[in-house]
């Protein structure tokens, strides 16, 4: 099969032909169709994820067909379309018993525990947990485009953040998981601020339901500016970056008892920040993480897509081929496109 590969931290990722993988008996191998390219992808290039062993296949917001099963899967067979949440569970330990796969204790990643996506073909383990069976009319280029930043944010604001119809809530970054959360925010009735260093992801924020946007560039107190806008700060907030910054801000931006929800990834130099501690007691405010969403979650978000509630195609910006999206993935500090791009293995 193809494979987009490195084999050193920064390296070059090169697409070559490698041997295909063959399934366990409790995996199912998917050919691949469509993979998001994701900011997670590029941390885990960088280095700064210990479970990335070299050399590497990256890549874990996937969609495919089903090509083959180990001996001890019961519930899917070659042919059937599929998704899976980026952080799979292995359906034994204590938190898989009690529903929470997505923060396994034996977890398995492709594209960080295991390769990836940015392949032909991948392989996932104890997929009678972890595969999620696709809508009929579903794509797989859509499918892909939910990858971890749409679930991700699905599970940030409905479960950890809890907000109600016509509460505020926040977004710091609109990059695919901002976005995402603009989008599933103003579905349920939320009056959305979105954050973001480029006007340019702000216009698309403002498509996605922002009701206010604000330059963090052009903005001296983005804290100040989102309690003037919203009356005394927001009931929720996100961030959905993950520097030190938006951190700081995210959690200044809320309303007495609101709560903050870091999705984005603090990892390198914006690892473990300082948190305004004497806001979070003086506000009695909540800090949550949101880390990926299980499999057996899903079916909720995909009916309301299928209801026309939430559209995730408006965030698919582009789509690139697999030797396209190599050598995007090593300029993903740079913040290109607007929205989430997708790979095409079709092309």
């Amino acid at each position: 099969m193809k494979a987009a590969v490195f084999e050193q931290f920064r390296g070059p990722v090169e697409v070559r032909t490698v041997p295909d993988p063959s399934p366990a008996d409790d995996a199912a191998v998917i050919a691949v169709r469509a993979c998001g390219i994701c900011r997670s992808d590029w941390h885990g290039w960088m280095g700064h994820d210990s479970d990335v062993q070299l050399p590497h296949v990256p890549g874990h917001e996937l969609a495919g067909e089903i090509v083959a099963v180990g001996k001890h899967v019961r519930n899917y067979r070659a042919g059937e379309r599929v998704t899976v949440p980026f952080c799979c569970g292995c359906g034994r330990c204590r938190q898989c018993q009690q529903g929470q796969q997505h923060i396994c204790d034996s977890y398995t990643q492709p594209g960080f525990t295991q390769w990836g996506a940015f392949a032909d073909l991948v392989e996932i383990r104890h997929a009678d947990v972890n595969l999620v069976t696709l809508p009929e009319e579903m794509g797989f280029m859509t499918a892909a485009g939910l990858g971890c930043r749409f679930a991700t944010a699905f599970r940030a604001v409905v479960f950890q953040g809890q907000a109600a119809a016509g509460d505020w809530m926040t977004v710091h970054g609109c990059g695919g998981v901002g976005l995402s959360a603009i989008q599933i925010g103003r579905a349920l009735g939320l009056q959305v601020i979105a954050v973001d260093v480029q006007d340019e992801r702000l216009q698309l924020a403002q498509e996605c339901g922002a009701l206010h946007t604000l330059n963090a560039v052009k903005t001296p107190d983005i804290p100040a500016a989102v309690h003037d806008l919203s009356r005394g700060g927001t009931q929720l907030s996100l961030d959905a970056l993950g520097s030190r910054a938006t951190c700081a801000d995210s959690i200044l931006s809320l309303a007495k008892r609101g709560r903050h929800v870091q999705v984005g990834l603090m990892l390198g130099e914006e690892a473990d920040p300082p948190i305004p501690m004497s806001a979070v007691i003086g506000r009695e405010l909540e800090l949550l993480g949101s880390h990926g969403m299980q499999a057996h979650e899903y079916p909720r978000m995909l009916q309301m897509i299928s209801a026309g509630m939430l559209n995730p195609d408006q965030l698919i910006t582009d789509s690139v081929s697999l030797e396209e999206g190599a050598a995007l993935l090593m300029r993903m500090s740079q913040f290109p496109g607007r929205g989430v791009t997708v790979i095409d293995l079709n092309r």
